[in-house]
């Protein structure tokens, strides 16, 4: 049986699709395993009985005990937690002595940037901001998108549909896109009919057609993006962000937005340092420093 040594850590990414789980024992080495869903708003019960088998199956993993990774220090970036009080009521459903428990931007955040002062522009199917800067952190967004999720897929797509309806009303001339998204539909009869019922991922499937129109010179592909850019733009001054810092834009649309930013912002692009799990692992480690203090 692996002997865990006092500088152990225990990490965890856990999302919607997938949870991460990863234990780093020093020269003892290091394993993880890998579970399904683990979205503490959505389902709290599920995601809570997926980090308990994580455990169970890491500690298969490593060769040491369940009781002994309970007794490692762990940091927990998990999709869905709101606030403290879904914190600390997963925090009593888990066997961890000493855990850290956070939503699922701190991680991102710290993945992308390792130690370094800068910013994160994340726009999948929904979106955050994020702000490093002295080792503390700021973040903006990550609301969903009836409320929020600017810039985002989902966001970028429901906005199209959007503007061809303005289109339709003979307020804008009409663009190849707006033709094209017309007939995929059908008319706006069902455009509306669809907006009606769409989750976020069904309105984020047309941010490709959307990005591939505003590279082709479309018109009205072109402005959607701009207007998802500016917002980047104006939220990452708003959070303090600084010429000669880094940015990094993550998730699937994120790194398309890069040519519509303004000069300053696009010099200071680069690729993320590493993965969330190891902004998580990062995150652990200084927890175990602070227990340790």
């Amino acid at each position: 049986m692996v002997e865990l040594r006092h500088d152990s850590i225990l990490a965890v990414d856990g999302g919607g699709t997938r949870c991460r789980l990863v234990l780093c024992a020093g020269a003892a080495g290091r394993w993880s395993v890998e579970m399904g869903s683990a979205n503490v708003s959505s389902d709290f019960d599920g995601a809570a009985a997926q980090i308990r088998a994580g455990l169970t199956a890491l500690a298969a993993e490593s060769g040491t005990s369940e009781e002994a990774l309970r007794d490692v220090p762990a940091y927990l970036g998990l999709a869905g937690i709101t606030g403290p009080a879904l914190a600390e009521r997963l925090q009593n459903a888990l066997p961890f002595k000493h855990v850290r428990i956070a939503d699922d931007r701190p991680i991102a955040l710290r993945g992308a940037l390792g130690a370094q002062d800068g910013a994160v522009a994340h726009c999948g199917t929904g979106s955050f901001f994020a702000l490093q800067a002295g080792g503390d952190m700021r973040f903006a967004g990550g609301w969903g998108l009836v409320l929020g999720d600017e810039a985002s897929a989902a966001w970028l797509g429901r906005l199209a549909l959007s503007r061809v309806l303005i289109i339709v009303d003979g307020l804008a001339p009409a663009t190849d896109l707006s033709a094209d998204i017309l007939a995929d539909f059908g008319g706006p009869a069902e455009i509306v009919a669809f907006a009606a019922r769409a989750k976020p991922v069904e309105f984020g499937r047309l941010a490709p057609k959307v990005s591939a129109a505003a590279e082709a010179g479309d018109d009205l592909g072109r402005s959607l993006m701009q207007a998802a850019a500016d917002h980047i733009a104006t939220t990452l001054a708003l959070l303090g962000w600084q010429p000669g810092q880094a940015l990094c834009l993550t998730g699937g649309i994120g790194p398309l937005y890069g040519a519509f930013l303004p000069e300053m912002l696009q010099a200071a692009i680069g690729a993320p340092q590493a993965t969330p799990l190891e902004g998580a692992l990062a995150l652990a480690r200084q927890f175990s420093e602070e227990l340790q203090a």
